[in-house]
């Protein structure tokens, strides 16, 4: 049985995932939140926690000692801070990026020898603004721009040995997305958008593709 980690594995798009992987994948369940961990967990065949706090180095690395081999990493954590370039602080700056970009970056780093000696896969949830940026959505497709960068990063230089896989939803019926809508001074209706279980889908797609091919980009819309 292959081992998937999933970060951000408590609700949401991360919580589909570990739900869609659970019939062969044993699954480390990621989150800040033990007990929401706990309560993802009692519902899968086979999980064990991963909680950490991404943005803290030091726990990265302590949550990560011994993981010898890994054959797959979902990046689904994240945050979406959402403000014009004129109202948006230096310090909301600092902490979109450290979540959706530098924390992503630091732990593929470190799991990187786990997933070669896996020929393992890595997945990046991304997101629309990942590939067009909007008024109001400057701190937060910024920080999705450099994700879809980092992906492409990775996977030329891991050709051959580990695949990268950026998968970019559109608006998605998530906790997230409601906050989004509340934002935006609209209703938040989850028939108008993509469920998680859909980007799930997507994910084993990539996954589940032959051996000597690689899915690099996926995107998905609500119909």
């Amino acid at each position: 049985m292959q081992t998937a980690l999933i970060t951000g594995a408590s609700r949401g798009i991360g919580r589909a995932i570990a739900e869609a992987l659970a019939p062969d994948h044993h699954l480390l369940i990621g989150g800040r939140d033990s007990a929401a961990v706990d309560a993802v967990m009692a519902t899968l065949p086979s999980a064990e926690p991963f909680v950490c706090e991404l943005t803290d180095d030091t726990a990265v690395e302590t949550a990560v000692a011994g993981m010898e081999s890994l054959d797959v990493l979902v990046h689904s954590a994240g945050g979406s801070p959402l403000g014009a370039v004129a109202d948006v602080g230096p310090e909301v700056w600092r902490d979109v990026l450290a979540v959706n970009l530098v924390a992503p970056a630091n732990l593929t780093r470190l799991l990187l020898p786990a997933l070669r000696r896996a020929s393992g896969h890595v997945v990046f949830i991304n997101s629309g603004a990942g590939l067009t940026a909007r008024a109001g959505w400057s701190a937060y497709a910024a920080s999705k721009f450099g994700l879809r960068a980092l992906a492409d990063s990775l996977r030329a230089e891991e050709n051959g040995v580990v695949k990268v896989t950026s998968i970019h939803p559109g608006r998605t019926a998530t906790d997230m997305q409601r906050a989004v809508r509340e934002f935006e001074g609209e209703s938040f209706d989850p028939k108008e958008f993509l469920s998680p279980e859909a980007v799930a889908a997507t994910v084993r797609l990539a996954l589940d593709a032959p051996a000597n091919a690689s899915i690099d980009t996926l995107t998905i819309r609500p119909v």
